[in-house]
């Protein structure tokens, strides 16, 4: 018996190594199915989960070696045979699956039946409409009252993932199931867990008794071990607490989070990493929560780049007037560190906060003229493209950084940054000694500059022949639109050289209604999300799509 076995699985180790011919032995393999030795047969069925679509009429003849291997009396052979049946992803043997799978499901092993629970999802995929019509979403639904905890943490697995390929199936929960899932929470695996504390987020209900039940339950899960877990636990806190109608519940519950939110920034770097991002959609939504721990969120001198960027962002969402000074020393730590990227990132961040903070903006500005003076030319430039905006935000003030940021022209060689020099220039024009020297060094070199330098050159120009109208602005204006209509290929260039041509040849006063026009104040646009996504996200806390926002 034993020299039979050894050339069966020489025969099923040779089918699945041979490469493109693999499904020559289809038939020999067949014929080694009918073995009791439980090693060789878990080969025969894996090579069947392969190569089955290879093959789709031959699997048939598998199918009477299913269901008999179905009503074994050794529990591992009945449910490799369901779980063989569930893989095999042929149509044609689905309608032979379903009285092994109904036998499965009330079988009285509780391995088995759990095995059964995820052969369901799996032929639901194949075959919706037979899942349906004979029965097995209901049968699903009364395992979750089985006593044993892995098949009720599989059968809400299998009842999560047909109602994410079908919104007409509902997860369909009473409170004496939610009940029962409590129950089984403690005895499940993590995994198990994980799925258990997903469909009770999605459990709704307005009885606030039923609401703090649940949560109380649910509380222990914070402390777990396990990241996945901990978050789950957040998203069911998050999604029940909207249901509590006394604030100081309410108030009581969000509080629970703030520990295990902290908790999960001591752990691994790509951990920390999911963990900033679902910080980041719950604080939007409850702002005030971490305010407090601020300091949690400061960089580390080895976090990498992605995780100094995601807490930079997390610290610029929780500023406020309290903690406003604290934050900016330390931003003004980040924007002389040598990654040139997030230093870009942290000057960016003291603009926001100069523009959310009016009381505040003076020590930002403070803070960003110390940067200046450091001549380094990516903080520069970096200053000058903040500065343009809190020039927007606090207009006839902070004018005193003018002078410095023009001497700093010789620093500037990115576009953006050089765009914005010309704006503070044209804007500034009439309180700048030198704008007509600054500005001519640009008109000299209009040609090859890029065409969002060369857009704001022909406003800036045009402005301070407005504002200070004498030969060498007017020559300055003339010599540059003449370039700009007849010299650029860009349409956009042209476009404007002509509109403001035309502008200044009328006799009204429509140049200065136009040009020299109040700009609107720039607000600070922080990094939000609509209503309904933030929900969603929230609703799916935990999970890809709150790390992706998709």
């Amino acid at each position: 018996m034993n020299e039979v076995n050894c050339v069966s699985a020489s025969i099923v180790i040779a089918a699945m190594t041979v490469g493109k011919d693999v499904s020559s032995l289809f038939a020999e393999v067949l014929n080694c199915m009918q073995t009791d030795n439980i090693g060789l047969k878990k080969l025969v069925y894996l090579y069947l989960i392969n190569y089955a679509k290879s093959q789709p009429d031959l699997v048939i003849l598998a199918v009477n070696t299913f269901v008999k291997d179905s009503q074994d009396p050794n529990p591992l052979i009945r449910a490799l045979a369901v779980r063989t049946m569930g893989c095999i992803r042929v149509n044609k043997i689905t309608e032979y699956l379903c009285d092994p799978l109904h036998e499965t499901l009330q079988d009285t092993e509780a391995y088995v039946r759990k095995t059964a629970a995820i052969c369901v999802a799996k032929m639901f995929d194949i075959n919706p409409e037979l899942v349906i019509e004979r029965g097995f979403l209901t049968q699903l639904q009364l395992l979750l009252a089985d006593p044993n905890p892995m098949v009720v943490a599989n059968c809400v697995a299998a009842l999560s993932e047909i109602n994410e390929k079908n919104c007409d199936v509902v997860l369909d929960m009473s409170f004496d199931d939610v009940f029962k899932l409590l129950n089984a929470l403690n005895a499940c695996t993590e995994w198990g867990q994980i799925f258990i504390l997903n469909a009770l987020a999605s459990y709704h209900t307005d009885n606030e008794e039923q609401i703090l039940q649940i949560l109380h339950r649910i509380t222990p899960r914070l402390q777990h071990a396990n990241h996945a877990v901990v978050l789950s636990a957040i998203q069911v806190l998050l999604n029940h607490s909207e249901g509590l109608r006394r604030s100081e519940l309410q108030a009581e519950c969000i509080q629970k989070i703030i520990p295990p939110l902290i908790t999960l920034l001591n752990s691994e770097q790509e951990i920390q990493y999911i963990a900033l991002r679902n910080i980041r959609l719950v604080i939007q939504r409850y702002p005030d929560i971490l305010r407090r721990n601020v300091q949690v969120f400061f960089c580390k001198y080895l976090d990498p780049v992605y995780l100094k960027q995601e807490k930079l962002d997390v610290i610029v969402s929780l500023a406020c007037e309290e903690n406003i000074v604290q934050i900016l020393n330390e931003l003004r730590e980040y924007a002389t560190e040598i990654d040139i990227e997030f230093v870009r990132h942290s000057i960016r961040a003291i603009g926001q906060c100069a523009i959310s903070f009016e009381k505040t903006a003076a020590q930002c500005v403070d803070k960003l003229l110390e940067l200046v003076n450091t001549r380094v030319n990516y903080i520069v430039q970096e200053v000058v493209i903040v500065m343009k905006d809190v020039f927007r935000k606090y207009p006839n003030e902070y004018e005193g950084i003018i002078n410095t940021l023009c001497d700093c022209l010789e620093n500037l060689d990115e576009p953006v940054a050089k765009s914005a020099m010309v704006w503070i220039i044209g804007e500034y024009a009439e309180r700048i000694e030198s704008s007509q020297e600054l500005i001519s060094s640009f008109v000299d070199s209009f040609i090859e500059e890029s065409s969002i330098v060369q857009l704001q050159l022909l406003t800036s120009v045009v402005k301070i022949f407005l504002k200070c109208p004498d030969p060498v602005s007017h020559a300055n204006m003339e010599r540059l639109l003449s370039v700009a209509s007849f010299e650029t290929d860009n349409p956009d260039i042209r476009d404007r050289a002509l509109v403001y041509w035309r502008v200044l040849s009328s006799q009204s006063n429509c140049a200065h209604d136009v040009i020299l026009n109040p700009k609107p104040i720039v607000e600070c646009q922080p990094k939000v999300h609509e209503a309904t996504v933030l929900d969603e996200c929230l609703q799916q806390l935990s999970m890809v799509s709150s790390i992706t926002r998709k």
